[in-house]
C-alpha cells in the first residue's frame, strides 16, 4: 500500500472518531476558540442533593495568555459533540480562582448560579400550618428564583417546623429529607420534588436511558448489608393524651427496624418521615457506578436507568442516576454516573428485593465459582 493511500485511510479513520464540542460564554461574552487550544480539562458535576452543580475549568497559561478571572462573573456551558446540537448545562457563578505553576496553570471553579452567599444566611424563624408549597414558594421568592414543586409535595401541610440558626439551603434541604425529596437549585430554579418518580416538577415523565456494557469502559456493582433494616420506626406526640405514639413503616416484627431520634408534630408527619428513611434504606442497598466511554451531555441525576450485558441480577435492576460528571480533555469527552436502585412498581423489579437473604442467585443457583 502507498504512502498517498495509507495517509488517505488514516484520514478517513479520523474523520469517523467524534469530536467533544463546547460554548463556554464569560458575562455573555463567547471565549469558547479564545480558550480551546488552552483547554486542559473541563468538568461538569451535576448532583441530585443539596450540593451545587460544580464547573471545573483548567487553562494552560504558560504564555500568559489570560487574566484570572474575578469572583463573582457568570460562565454559561453547553457541551456535546461536534455536528450535533449543544445541550445548555446552565449558568454558573465564579466562586474559586487559582494560579499555579510551573508550568502556569489557570483553575476556576464555578457552581450554580443560583446557589448564592444569601442562602447560605442563618435565620431565626418559624412555620405554623404551611403548606410545603408555600414554604418553598416564600423562599424562593426572598432570593429571586423561580420555584419548581411537584404537586404531590406542594399540598402537604406542615404543621409546626422551626427553623433555628440554620441557612434556608440548610433547612430546605432538612425538608425534604424528611419527605424523601430532591432539593436544589438549578440555573434560577428551586426544585421541591420526590426522589426517583421518573417525572420533572410539572409532572411530565422521564424517558428511561438505556446502557449496554459495551458503552463504557469502567463499572463497578455494590452490593451493601451494613444498613439492611426491614422497617422503619418514627415518634410523634399525641396532644390531646400528651402520650408519645409512634408508627412504622415495613415489616413491624422484625427485629431490625430503624428509630428515627427526632419526635414530629403529627401522626402523619412521623409517617411521612418514615416513609421517607425507609425509601432510602432500600435505595441504598445497591450501587453502581459506570463511565461511558462517549459522553451523554444529555444525562441528568434523577433519570431512570436501565443496563444490559452485565450478570444477570445487574440487569435486573431499575436505576436512578444520582450523580453524573461530565469530563473533556485529553482523554476525550466521557461521562461518569453513580447510580442507586430505583423502586419500579410498573414492573415485577423492586428494589426490595435486596433486603437481608433475600437476594437470590440467577436461576436459583447458590452462590459457587460457576455461577460467578
Amino acid at each position: 500500500m502507498s504512502e498517498t493511500s495509507s495517509r488517505g485511510r488514516a484520514d478517513r479513520i479520523d474523520r469517523k472518531q467524534p469530536q467533544a464540542d463546547y460554548r463556554v460564554t464569560l458575562d455573555e461574552r463567547d471565549l469558547s476558540r479564545h480558550i480551546a487550544p488552552h483547554l486542559i480539562s473541563l468538568t461538569l458535576s451535576e448532583s441530585r442533593a443539596e450540593q451545587a452543580d460544580m464547573l471545573d475549568i483548567v487553562l494552560d497559561d504558560s504564555q500568559n495568555t489570560f487574566a484570572i478571572p474575578k469572583r463573582g462573573v457568570r460562565i454559561r456551558l453547553s457541551i456535546g459533540w461536534v455536528g450535533e446540537p449543544l445541550v445548555d448545562k446552565g449558568e454558573f457563578t465564579v466562586d474559586e480562582t487559582e494560579h499555579s505553576g510551573a508550568p502556569d496553570i489557570i483553575t476556576i471553579r464555578a457552581r450554580s448560579a443560583s446557589m448564592t452567599n444569601a442562602m447560605s444566611e442563618r435565620r431565626e424563624r418559624s412555620w405554623h400550618g404551611q403548606t410545603i408549597g408555600s414554604i418553598v414558594q416564600t423562599i424562593a421568592n426572598l432570593h429571586s428564583l423561580k420555584a419548581a414543586i411537584a404537586e404531590k409535595l406542594a399540598s402537604t401541610l406542615i404543621q409546626h417546623i422551626d427553623q433555628t440558626h440554620e441557612s434556608d439551603m440548610s433547612f430546605l434541604t432538612r425538608l425534604a429529607k424528611r419527605y424523601d425529596a430532591v432539593m436544589n437549585v438549578k440555573d434560577r430554579n428551586l426544585l421541591f420534588m420526590p426522589i426517583g418518580t421518573g417525572k420533572t416538577a410539572s409532572g411530565k415523565l422521564l424517558d428511561a436511558v438505556h446502557i449496554t456494557r459495551a458503552s463504557g469502559d469502567q463499572h463497578r456493582y455494590h452490593v451493601a448489608q451494613r444498613e439492611t433494616y426491614s422497617a422503619v420506626r418514627a415518634h410523634w406526640h399525641s396532644n390531646g393524651k400528651a402520650a408519645r405514639k409512634s408508627v412504622v413503616v415495613g415489616a413491624e416484627g422484625n427485629r431490625s427496624i430503624k428509630v428515627l431520634p427526632e419526635d414530629y408534630a403529627t401522626e402523619a408527619e412521623a409517617r411521612a418521615a418514615a416513609e421517607a428513611e425507609f425509601a432510602r434504606v432500600l435505595r441504598s442497598q445497591a450501587t453502581m457506578s459506570y463511565t461511558l466511554a462517549l459522553g451523554r451531555p444529555e444525562l441528568f441525576p434523577e433519570l431512570p436507568v436501565t443496563v444490559s450485558g452485565f450478570k444477570p441480577e445487574i440487569d435486573a435492576t431499575p436505576w436512578l442516576v444520582e450523580k453524573v460528571t461530565h469530563s473533556i480533555g485529553e482523554g476525550g469527552f466521557t461521562s461518569s454516573l453513580e447510580l442507586e436502585v430505583r423502586n419500579d412498581p410498573t414492573s415485577g423489579r423492586h428494589r426490595s428485593r435486596f433486603a437481608r437473604g433475600d437476594e437470590k442467585r440467577p436461576h436459583g443457583r447458590p452462590f459457587s465459582v460457576e455461577s460467578i
